[in-house]
């Protein structure tokens, strides 16, 4: 008896579908995409409007012949790739393969991995729909055109292998304004003050100068905070105010995409194309003991807030029967996609309630609970009452001075039962309701001023971004959508664009460089405006408002102009980015300039190619370190490659012994007696571990140093740099903190 045919993109999902579907459906899984645009050349036929050129891609044919041949036998065929422009591409694409079988060909989705949504998904069956392949078809041709047309100019002018995107440039740009904007930012100095004041009753308590003479005010000198300080030293002090005023603080609506990615950014210290990787694997399902696999969490490609009204009164009963009535709100809350959203699937929430984080904990790799936890109290959070605070508010008054301090009390718990807020989240809130205590004041108290503590502060430069905040960025400015924000990043990351120090993104001298030309050739097509505008547009293809030749006929005649105005520029754009030196060729005795190459700038003889003469730049001489060539015995020296430093033997070429930088200590595993080395996954992301690998399988995400932990006395700490604690020491074995402590400010004398 013919079966129905269920083709999904991930084999993950098989498994878990072929338990709710039963023995009449087979389950077969595309791996993602089956045909794509040719990688060696263009393959857009631009004379015959824009009309691409699709080709199976590398080591496919056998899934489409697998597919095929699983379709002969069926009657039907269900497409049920990704939820999304990408997935419904997936599905046009396996269906052009499929489409001469004679068989009913069915487009599925499902917003959730769960038994309900999948049947719901095969009953309800429709079309595939051509307004979000057109948009997809759109989107990726106006990437190729950018990337394929543009990318050559970048190296014949810089060096080959670069890249430009589409988007990817303009996020760079933005990364490249910021840091430009940090250079020229130019501080300035001002001062607070702080009294500390004494009660009838001995109860001391602090507070700040909040007002002089009835207005804000501005301290910009040592001097001046020196004649106020002794000014407001000479004056009596009394309780002028005491008001307590009842505050509510409402939950933040449930995880979008890009909030999601913030969030773990900013909580767990995830990267984008992490979080997004954990989301997949727990969107398409985790075994959990007998129940088999179970999808835990709604699709995490979204910009909507939107919950089904199954999920709220899931959550209302949960809520109720957890945390009891009042910390449910009389009526639902419900929250506002914003306007230019796509709002095709719900927000990301749990798919079960009773899959509590800590109830599945033992089924999830550490990683997985940590999300799933996140994803989980965020949801719960957002239908829960609002929380409830008592801010009380003293001011302390003196001649021409007012002092003030705070307190705030929090007298309902409501969503803080399940979810903290950060600083980020609660930057015009009440926060957690954290207590300063403060004795009993009243109106017309009498208090002592006991000492008061000038301290002086400079502005500072706008912050670099984080991973979370260039999101929160791209998503405030209509910059890609929710699938694309870890991929923009990730790209960046792995172009060497920019690199992460201390969680911050700072722009490499690559980047800058390519930023440079970029902007400077291609002003508007980089632009955040009309990146934003061609989203919008990609958004009116999905909708049928226009037509995905359309949009690429409007980009592509001014794009043309330009680019043949750019291309015509080339010379003029590469000495753009050399630079004159005063060093002569050892060789030939002509000048020499800085070049770009592979490994970074270098110095070049400008007689090439007759002399090819190179050096290092002045002042980035390969650092001799005190080691000797296992091989020769010439000192080594550190050395700069594509893939970050490494220690080399200093007779090169003669002797070509490397090996990776060590990290000044032993392997801390018994017996082991190996280097602790920095290296690097095949995504290039910089880890420490042991040189003897694959024989000791010591790793760390961060650098270890020879330093005992005081807790439990292990033999080595690692460097971390976190939000809360700054830079510190950290124990992996007890969790010990060792707090950089900084200098304290100090008052004028």
């Amino acid at each position: 008896m013919a079966k129905n045919l269920v083709i999904v993109e991930s084999p993950t999902k098989s498994k878990t579908l072929a338990k709710f579907l039963g023995k009449n459906f087979t389950i077969k899984a595309s791996v993602g995409h089956v045909i794509d645009l040719p990688k060696s050349k263009l393959g857009i036929d631009l004379e015959n409007g824009f009309q691409p050129e699709y080709t199976v891609i590398k080591g496919k044919a056998p899934i489409i012949k697998e597919l095929k041949d699983a379709a002969k036998k069926s009657k039907a065929i269900y497409l049920a790739p990704d939820p999304d422009r990408e997935g419904e591409a997936i599905a046009f694409h396996i269906a052009s393969k499929l489409d001469k079988l004679d068989i009913p060909i069915y487009r599925v989705t499902f917003n959730e991995i769960t038994k309900k949504a999948v049947l719901a998904g095969i009953e309800n069956a429709t079309e595939i729909n051509q307004n979000l392949v057109d948009a997809q078809q759109a989107r990726r041709i106006l990437d190729r055109l950018v990337g394929y047309k543009i990318s050559p100019i970048l190296w014949r002018t810089v060096y080959r292998g670069l890249s430009a995107g589409r988007v990817q440039s303009v996020a760079l740009r933005i990364i490249c304004e910021r840091e430009a904007e940090i250079d020229a930012f130019k501080p300035d100095e001002y001062w607070k003050f702080t009294a500390e004041f004494e009660t009838a009753k001995k109860a001391r308590f602090s507070a700040r100068l909040f007002k002089v003479d009835g207005q804000d005010f501005k301290i910009a000198t040592g001097e001046q905070a020196e004649a106020l300080k002794n000014d407001i030293v000479k004056q009596s002090y009394k309780v002028s105010s005491v008001e307590i005023d009842k505050k509510s603080r409402k939950a933040l609506p449930p995880y979008i995409t890009s909030t999601l990615q913030q969030d773990a950014s900013i909580r767990l210290g995830y990267a984008s194309s992490k979080t997004m990787a954990i989301a997949q694997s727990l969107y398409e399902g985790v075994e959990i003991g007998d129940e088999g696999q179970v999808g835990l969490i709604t699709y995490m490609r979204t910009d909507s807030v939107r919950i089904a009204d199954e999920a709220v009164a899931a959550a209302k009963s949960y809520i109720v029967e957890t945390f009891g009535p009042d910390f449910y709100p009389e009526t639902p809350n419900q929250y506002k996609t914003k306007k230019n959203a796509q709002d095709a699937h719900e927000a990301i929430r749990p798919t079960y309630l009773d899959h509590a984080p800590d109830k599945i904990k033992k089924n999830l790799t550490r990683d997985q609970f940590r999300l799933y936890e996140l994803i989980w109290n965020r949801f719960l959070a957002s239908q829960m009452s609002p929380a409830q605070f008592d801010q009380l508010t003293v001011d302390i008054t003196g001649g021409k001075y007012q002092f003030r301090v705070t307190s705030s009390k929090v007298t309902f718990e409501g969503f803080l039962k399940v979810y903290s807020m950060t600083a980020e989240e609660d930057a015009n809130g009440n926060g957690n309701g954290e207590v300063k205590k403060l004795p009993k004041l009243e109106r017309d108290d009498k208090v002592t001023l006991e000492e008061v503590l000038p301290t002086q502060h400079f502005t500072k430069a706008p912050p670099r971004f984080s991973e979370a905040s260039l999101v929160k960025e791209l998503e405030a400015n209509g910059i890609g959508r929710p699938s694309t924000y870890a991929q923009i990043i990730s790209t960046l990351k792995n172009r060497t664009y920019v690199e992460i120090n201390q969680r911050r993104l700072f722009p490499t001298d690559l980047g800058k460089t390519v930023n440079g030309i970029l902007v400077n050739e291609f002003p508007e097509i980089f632009s955040v405006q009309f990146t934003a505008l061609m989203e919008t547009e990609l958004d009116r293809v999905e909708d049928g408002e226009m037509t995905w030749k359309g949009v690429l006929e409007e980009f592509y005649e001014p794009f043309s102009k330009r680019l043949t105005e750019v291309e015509g520029n080339q010379q003029e754009i590469k000495a753009s980015t050399q630079k004159a030196s005063d060093v002569v060729c050892s060789k030939c005795g002509l000048p020499m300039i800085e070049k770009w190459g592979r490994n970074g700038r270098f110095l070049a003889c400008t007689g090439y190619p007759e002399c090819k003469s190179t050096q290092p730049l002045e002042g980035k001489e390969d650092q001799t370190i005190d080691e000797k060539c296992d091989l020769c015995g010439s000192p080594m020296v550190i050395k700069q490659g594509r893939f970050g430093k490494f220690t080399a033997c200093s007779a090169y070429p003669e002797c070509k012994n490397t090996k990776p930088l060590s990290a000044g200590m032993k392997c801390p595993k018994e017996g082991c007696g190996g280097d602790v080395v920095e290296r690097r996954t095949k995504r290039g992301k910089p880890f420490w571990g042991c040189g003897k690998y694959p024989k000791c399988d010591f790793a760390s995400w961060y650098k270890p140093v020879a330093k005992k932990c005081p807790q439990c006395g292990s033999g080595y700490m690692v460097e971390k740099d976190t939000k809360k604690d700054g830079q510190h020491l950290y124990c992996p074995e007890c969790h010990h903190k060792s707090i950089k402590q900084e200098e304290p400010e100090t008052a004028p004398v």
